[in-house]
Protein backbone atom coordinates (compact mmCIF):
# COMPACT_ATOMS: atom_id res chain seq x y z
CA UNK A 1 0.00 0.00 0.00
CA UNK A 2 2.68 2.34 0.78
CA UNK A 3 4.28 1.52 -2.38
CA UNK A 4 0.99 2.60 -4.43
CA UNK A 5 0.99 5.67 -2.60
CA UNK A 6 4.46 6.77 -3.39
CA UNK A 7 3.83 5.90 -7.28
CA UNK A 8 1.52 7.92 -6.95
CA UNK A 9 3.05 10.53 -5.66
CA UNK A 10 5.63 10.39 -7.71
CA UNK A 11 3.76 10.57 -10.90
CA UNK A 12 1.90 13.35 -9.57
CA UNK A 13 5.15 15.34 -9.07
CA UNK A 14 5.98 14.53 -12.31
CA UNK A 15 2.93 16.14 -13.78
CA UNK A 16 2.93 19.47 -11.92
CA UNK A 17 6.44 19.65 -13.14
CA UNK A 18 5.28 19.31 -16.57
CA UNK A 19 2.61 21.95 -15.86
CA UNK A 20 -0.33 19.76 -16.67
CA UNK A 21 -1.15 18.29 -13.31
CA UNK A 22 -2.28 21.04 -10.76
CA UNK A 23 -5.67 20.16 -10.72
CA UNK A 24 -5.22 16.38 -11.24
CA UNK A 25 -2.78 16.73 -7.84
CA UNK A 26 -5.12 18.32 -6.18
CA UNK A 27 -7.91 16.06 -7.06
CA UNK A 28 -5.51 13.02 -6.13
CA UNK A 29 -4.82 14.20 -2.99
CA UNK A 30 -6.75 17.03 -1.45
CA UNK A 31 -9.75 16.25 0.94
CA UNK A 32 -13.30 16.55 0.33
CA UNK A 33 -15.30 18.01 1.86
CA UNK A 34 -19.56 17.60 2.19
CA UNK A 35 -21.20 21.25 2.93
CA UNK A 36 -24.71 21.33 4.22
CA UNK A 37 -26.98 22.84 1.17
CA UNK A 38 -27.34 26.46 1.61
CA UNK A 39 -31.52 28.30 0.75
CA UNK A 40 -29.47 29.63 -2.42
CA UNK A 41 -28.12 26.52 -3.95
CA UNK A 42 -31.17 23.96 -2.42
CA UNK A 43 -34.08 26.09 -3.64
CA UNK A 44 -35.61 26.25 -0.68
CA UNK A 45 -35.50 29.56 1.03
CA UNK A 46 -35.95 30.11 4.86
CA UNK A 47 -39.36 30.68 6.63
CA UNK A 48 -39.20 33.88 7.51
CA UNK A 49 -37.38 35.26 4.03
CA UNK A 50 -40.72 34.77 1.50
CA UNK A 51 -39.69 36.05 -2.20
CA UNK A 52 -42.54 36.26 -4.73
CA UNK A 53 -42.38 34.01 -8.21
CA UNK A 54 -40.50 36.77 -10.80
CA UNK A 55 -43.13 37.08 -13.96
CA UNK A 56 -40.90 38.64 -16.44
CA UNK A 57 -43.15 41.14 -18.70
CA UNK A 58 -41.68 42.33 -21.92
CA UNK A 59 -42.52 46.34 -23.23
CA UNK A 60 -42.37 46.52 -27.25
CA UNK A 61 -41.23 50.10 -27.63
CA UNK A 62 -39.24 51.49 -31.07
CA UNK A 63 -36.43 52.89 -32.34
CA UNK A 64 -33.03 53.52 -29.97
CA UNK A 65 -32.97 56.80 -30.92
CA UNK A 66 -36.51 57.75 -30.69
CA UNK A 67 -38.46 58.61 -27.77
CA UNK A 68 -40.30 55.31 -27.01
CA UNK A 69 -37.68 52.97 -26.30
CA UNK A 70 -36.29 55.32 -23.54
CA UNK A 71 -40.29 55.90 -22.18
CA UNK A 72 -40.25 52.17 -22.26
CA UNK A 73 -36.98 52.07 -20.62
CA UNK A 74 -38.04 54.70 -18.22
CA UNK A 75 -41.56 52.57 -16.81
CA UNK A 76 -39.27 49.53 -16.39
CA UNK A 77 -36.80 51.10 -14.04
CA UNK A 78 -39.68 52.21 -12.07
CA UNK A 79 -41.19 48.97 -12.15
CA UNK A 80 -38.14 47.01 -11.14
CA UNK A 81 -37.26 49.18 -8.26
CA UNK A 82 -40.18 47.00 -6.54
CA UNK A 83 -39.14 44.02 -7.89
CA UNK A 84 -38.54 42.23 -4.17
CA UNK A 85 -42.26 43.59 -3.58
CA UNK A 86 -44.01 42.81 -6.25
CA UNK A 87 -42.13 40.12 -8.53
CA UNK A 88 -42.68 41.68 -11.47
CA UNK A 89 -39.52 42.30 -13.84
CA UNK A 90 -39.41 44.56 -16.91
CA UNK A 91 -37.45 44.13 -19.74
CA UNK A 92 -38.05 46.25 -23.23
CA UNK A 93 -37.58 45.19 -26.75
CA UNK A 94 -36.81 47.57 -29.49
CA UNK A 95 -38.83 47.28 -32.17
CA UNK A 96 -40.24 48.87 -35.69
CA UNK A 97 -42.84 51.42 -33.80
CA UNK A 98 -46.03 51.00 -33.54
CA UNK A 99 -47.71 48.52 -35.93
CA UNK A 100 -45.02 46.01 -35.14
CA UNK A 101 -46.12 46.33 -31.53
CA UNK A 102 -49.62 45.65 -31.94
CA UNK A 103 -49.58 43.03 -34.03
CA UNK A 104 -46.80 41.50 -31.84
CA UNK A 105 -49.15 42.21 -28.87
CA UNK A 106 -51.78 40.65 -30.67
CA UNK A 107 -49.70 37.22 -31.44
CA UNK A 108 -48.55 37.02 -27.59
CA UNK A 109 -45.29 38.26 -28.54
CA UNK A 110 -45.31 40.83 -26.00
CA UNK A 111 -46.76 41.70 -22.85
CA UNK A 112 -46.97 45.91 -22.93
CA UNK A 113 -46.85 47.83 -26.46
CA UNK A 114 -46.06 51.71 -26.71
CA UNK A 115 -48.66 52.68 -29.56
CA UNK A 116 -49.66 55.65 -31.26
CA UNK A 117 -53.04 56.63 -30.46
CA UNK A 118 -54.37 56.15 -33.98
CA UNK A 119 -53.20 53.24 -34.58
CA UNK A 120 -54.36 52.18 -31.17
CA UNK A 121 -58.10 52.87 -32.40
CA UNK A 122 -57.34 50.91 -35.96
CA UNK A 123 -56.25 48.01 -34.27
CA UNK A 124 -59.19 47.92 -31.99
CA UNK A 125 -61.88 48.19 -34.57
CA UNK A 126 -60.09 46.39 -37.11
CA UNK A 127 -59.73 49.16 -39.58
CA UNK A 128 -57.14 50.69 -41.86
CA UNK A 129 -53.81 48.25 -41.82
CA UNK A 130 -55.98 45.84 -39.38
CA UNK A 131 -58.71 45.44 -41.68
CA UNK A 132 -57.19 42.30 -42.74
CA UNK A 133 -56.98 41.12 -39.32
CA UNK A 134 -60.41 42.44 -37.39
CA UNK A 135 -60.78 44.10 -34.52
CA UNK A 136 -58.42 43.24 -31.62
CA UNK A 137 -60.91 42.81 -28.96
CA UNK A 138 -59.18 41.93 -26.14
CA UNK A 139 -56.96 45.15 -26.43
CA UNK A 140 -57.14 47.43 -23.49
CA UNK A 141 -55.35 50.57 -22.30
CA UNK A 142 -52.82 50.91 -19.38
CA UNK A 143 -52.59 54.98 -19.30
CA UNK A 144 -50.98 57.87 -21.95
CA UNK A 145 -48.24 59.03 -22.13
CA UNK A 146 -46.45 62.04 -24.25
CA UNK A 147 -47.78 63.69 -27.33
CA UNK A 148 -45.74 62.97 -30.75
CA UNK A 149 -46.35 65.91 -33.08
CA UNK A 150 -45.73 64.61 -36.76
CA UNK A 151 -42.26 66.40 -38.09
CA UNK A 152 -41.03 66.96 -41.45
CA UNK A 153 -37.54 67.65 -41.81
CA UNK A 154 -35.87 69.30 -44.75
CA UNK A 155 -32.28 69.71 -45.93
CA UNK A 156 -32.02 73.65 -46.14
CA UNK A 157 -30.95 73.70 -50.04
CA UNK A 158 -34.04 71.65 -50.73
CA UNK A 159 -36.41 74.17 -52.16
CA UNK A 160 -39.31 72.69 -49.16
CA UNK A 161 -40.69 75.83 -47.57
CA UNK A 162 -44.38 73.73 -46.74
CA UNK A 163 -45.54 70.38 -46.59
CA UNK A 164 -47.45 70.00 -50.48
CA UNK A 165 -43.42 70.81 -51.63
CA UNK A 166 -42.91 67.05 -51.15
CA UNK A 167 -43.87 65.40 -54.35
CA UNK A 168 -40.98 65.40 -56.62
CA UNK A 169 -38.04 65.35 -54.30
CA UNK A 170 -36.63 62.81 -52.47
CA UNK A 171 -37.76 61.39 -49.09
CA UNK A 172 -37.64 59.01 -46.31
CA UNK A 173 -41.40 58.02 -45.73
CA UNK A 174 -39.90 55.66 -42.94
CA UNK A 175 -39.41 52.14 -42.17
CA UNK A 176 -42.63 49.87 -42.44
CA UNK A 177 -44.23 48.56 -39.63
CA UNK A 178 -43.64 51.86 -37.80
CA UNK A 179 -46.58 54.40 -36.69
CA UNK A 180 -45.01 57.54 -38.32
CA UNK A 181 -45.07 55.47 -41.84
CA UNK A 182 -48.56 54.57 -41.21
CA UNK A 183 -49.43 58.00 -40.40
CA UNK A 184 -47.71 59.33 -43.72
CA UNK A 185 -49.36 57.27 -45.73
CA UNK A 186 -52.43 58.74 -44.17
CA UNK A 187 -51.55 62.55 -44.66
CA UNK A 188 -50.71 61.41 -48.61
CA UNK A 189 -53.85 59.66 -49.53
CA UNK A 190 -55.62 63.17 -48.08
CA UNK A 191 -53.17 64.89 -50.30
CA UNK A 192 -54.24 62.69 -53.15
CA UNK A 193 -50.30 60.99 -53.37
CA UNK A 194 -48.77 58.05 -54.12
CA UNK A 195 -45.23 56.84 -53.48
CA UNK A 196 -44.69 57.48 -57.15
CA UNK A 197 -45.15 61.01 -56.88
CA UNK A 198 -41.55 61.04 -54.98
CA UNK A 199 -38.45 61.04 -57.23
CA UNK A 200 -37.46 58.76 -54.71
CA UNK A 201 -39.14 57.19 -51.62
CA UNK A 202 -36.91 55.49 -49.03
CA UNK A 203 -37.44 53.57 -45.86
CA UNK A 204 -34.91 54.07 -43.71
CA UNK A 205 -35.11 53.57 -39.83
CA UNK A 206 -34.95 56.34 -37.61
CA UNK A 207 -31.29 55.22 -36.69
CA UNK A 208 -30.28 55.76 -39.98
CA UNK A 209 -32.17 58.73 -41.42
CA UNK A 210 -29.77 61.38 -40.11
CA UNK A 211 -26.56 59.60 -42.54
CA UNK A 212 -29.82 59.18 -44.99
CA UNK A 213 -30.74 62.82 -45.34
CA UNK A 214 -27.04 64.25 -44.61
CA UNK A 215 -24.90 61.85 -47.15
CA UNK A 216 -26.79 60.11 -49.08
CA UNK A 217 -28.91 62.71 -50.88
CA UNK A 218 -32.39 62.72 -49.52
CA UNK A 219 -34.17 66.08 -49.24
CA UNK A 220 -36.54 65.21 -46.44
CA UNK A 221 -38.27 62.63 -44.10
CA UNK A 222 -41.01 62.66 -42.06
CA UNK A 223 -41.01 61.67 -38.33
CA UNK A 224 -43.65 60.88 -35.64
CA UNK A 225 -42.10 61.71 -32.06
CA UNK A 226 -42.30 63.12 -28.68
CA UNK A 227 -40.04 66.17 -28.22
CA UNK A 228 -37.12 66.47 -28.12
CA UNK A 229 -36.08 63.20 -29.96
CA UNK A 230 -32.51 62.14 -30.17
CA UNK A 231 -32.69 61.01 -33.57
CA UNK A 232 -34.08 64.26 -35.36
CA UNK A 233 -31.64 66.21 -32.55
CA UNK A 234 -28.76 64.33 -34.50
CA UNK A 235 -29.90 64.75 -38.03
CA UNK A 236 -30.09 68.73 -37.27
CA UNK A 237 -26.80 68.76 -36.00
CA UNK A 238 -25.08 66.66 -38.52
CA UNK A 239 -26.15 68.84 -41.26
CA UNK A 240 -28.18 72.18 -42.35
CA UNK A 241 -31.79 71.47 -41.93
CA UNK A 242 -34.88 72.66 -40.87
CA UNK A 243 -38.40 71.72 -39.87
CA UNK A 244 -41.47 72.57 -41.85
CA UNK A 245 -44.84 73.33 -41.23
CA UNK A 246 -47.64 70.42 -41.72
CA UNK A 247 -50.85 72.82 -42.08
CA UNK A 248 -53.41 73.33 -44.61
CA UNK A 249 -57.19 72.12 -45.47
CA UNK A 250 -56.19 68.53 -45.95
CA UNK A 251 -54.51 68.84 -42.30
CA UNK A 252 -57.98 70.65 -40.65
CA UNK A 253 -59.76 67.72 -42.85
CA UNK A 254 -58.30 64.79 -41.26
CA UNK A 255 -58.01 66.85 -37.72
CA UNK A 256 -62.14 66.90 -38.04
CA UNK A 257 -62.82 63.24 -39.45
CA UNK A 258 -60.60 61.36 -36.92
CA UNK A 259 -61.16 62.10 -33.06
CA UNK A 260 -56.94 60.88 -32.22
CA UNK A 261 -55.72 63.68 -34.52
CA UNK A 262 -55.05 67.29 -32.89
CA UNK A 263 -53.77 70.40 -33.80
CA UNK A 264 -50.20 70.68 -31.89
CA UNK A 265 -46.86 72.44 -32.18
CA UNK A 266 -43.24 71.64 -31.92
CA UNK A 267 -41.49 74.01 -29.78
CA UNK A 268 -38.70 76.51 -30.86
CA UNK A 269 -35.39 75.82 -29.85
CA UNK A 270 -35.46 72.42 -29.11
CA UNK A 271 -33.76 71.45 -33.09
CA UNK A 272 -31.07 73.93 -34.18
CA UNK A 273 -31.71 75.65 -37.41
CA UNK A 274 -35.69 75.90 -35.97
CA UNK A 275 -35.80 78.81 -33.51
CA UNK A 276 -39.68 79.47 -33.65
CA UNK A 277 -41.98 76.92 -32.87
CA UNK A 278 -43.63 74.64 -36.48
CA UNK A 279 -47.35 74.09 -36.46
CA UNK A 280 -48.24 70.68 -36.97
CA UNK A 281 -50.53 67.89 -36.24
CA UNK A 282 -49.86 64.82 -33.97
CA UNK A 283 -51.31 61.89 -31.86
CA UNK A 284 -50.32 61.26 -28.42
CA UNK A 285 -48.03 57.70 -27.27
CA UNK A 286 -50.33 54.97 -25.58
CA UNK A 287 -49.31 51.99 -23.52
CA UNK A 288 -51.81 48.93 -23.58
CA UNK A 289 -52.04 45.33 -23.17
CA UNK A 290 -54.09 42.76 -23.46
CA UNK A 291 -57.28 41.81 -21.43
CA UNK A 292 -55.37 38.54 -20.71
CA UNK A 293 -52.18 40.31 -18.88
CA UNK A 294 -52.93 39.57 -14.82
CA UNK A 295 -54.48 42.07 -13.18
CA UNK A 296 -52.05 42.24 -10.49
CA UNK A 297 -49.12 42.73 -13.25
CA UNK A 298 -50.87 45.90 -14.19
CA UNK A 299 -51.71 47.16 -11.49
CA UNK A 300 -48.37 47.28 -9.99
CA UNK A 301 -46.85 48.69 -13.30
CA UNK A 302 -48.91 52.01 -13.11
CA UNK A 303 -48.28 51.72 -9.30
CA UNK A 304 -44.82 52.01 -9.82
CA UNK A 305 -44.88 55.14 -12.48
CA UNK A 306 -47.83 56.85 -10.63
CA UNK A 307 -46.39 56.59 -7.27
CA UNK A 308 -43.25 58.22 -8.13
CA UNK A 309 -44.53 60.14 -11.08
CA UNK A 310 -42.32 63.04 -10.52
CA UNK A 311 -39.63 60.75 -10.87
CA UNK A 312 -40.50 59.09 -13.65
CA UNK A 313 -41.29 62.41 -15.59
CA UNK A 314 -37.42 63.30 -14.55
CA UNK A 315 -36.49 60.28 -16.75
CA UNK A 316 -36.72 61.86 -19.95
CA UNK A 317 -36.98 65.71 -21.67
CA UNK A 318 -40.81 64.14 -23.57
CA UNK A 319 -41.83 62.98 -20.21
CA UNK A 320 -41.47 66.30 -18.61
CA UNK A 321 -44.89 67.49 -19.18
CA UNK A 322 -47.02 64.74 -18.30
CA UNK A 323 -50.02 65.31 -16.35
CA UNK A 324 -51.19 62.63 -14.10
CA UNK A 325 -55.15 63.06 -15.09
CA UNK A 326 -54.66 63.32 -18.79
CA UNK A 327 -52.86 60.30 -18.96
CA UNK A 328 -55.79 58.28 -17.63
CA UNK A 329 -58.02 59.04 -20.81
CA UNK A 330 -56.16 61.21 -23.38
CA UNK A 331 -56.04 59.53 -26.80
CA UNK A 332 -56.83 55.88 -24.85
CA UNK A 333 -59.82 53.86 -27.03
CA UNK A 334 -59.78 50.75 -25.92
CA UNK A 335 -61.25 50.01 -22.29
CA UNK A 336 -58.99 50.09 -19.37
CA UNK A 337 -57.32 46.79 -18.13
CA UNK A 338 -59.08 45.93 -14.74
CA UNK A 339 -55.57 46.27 -13.01
CA UNK A 340 -55.10 49.90 -14.49
CA UNK A 341 -58.71 51.03 -13.55
CA UNK A 342 -58.37 49.42 -10.22
CA UNK A 343 -55.03 51.72 -9.11
CA UNK A 344 -56.80 54.95 -10.26
CA UNK A 345 -59.90 54.53 -8.78
CA UNK A 346 -57.60 54.01 -5.62
CA UNK A 347 -55.89 56.79 -6.47
CA UNK A 348 -59.05 59.13 -7.23
CA UNK A 349 -58.50 59.65 -10.73
CA UNK A 350 -61.53 57.80 -11.83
Amino acid sequence: MKRVLKLTLLLVALLVSLGIGGLIGVALVAPVVMKPPSPETSGVRPQDEPRPSTKLITVGTGGVTGVYYPSGGAICRMVNRGLDQHGVRCLIDSTAGSLANLNALRAGRLDFAIAQSDWHYHALKGSAAFSEDGSFRSLRSVFALHDEPFAVIARRDSGIGQFRDLPGKRVNVGNPGSGHRATMEVLMAKYGWTLRDFAEAAEFKTTEQAMALCERGLDALIFMSGHPAASLSETTETCDTRLIPVVGPEVAALIDEHPYYFEASIPGGLYQGTPDPVPTFGVGATLVTTKDQPEEVVYELVRAVFEEFEEFRSLHPALTYLERARLVSHGLSAPLHAGAERYFKEAGLR
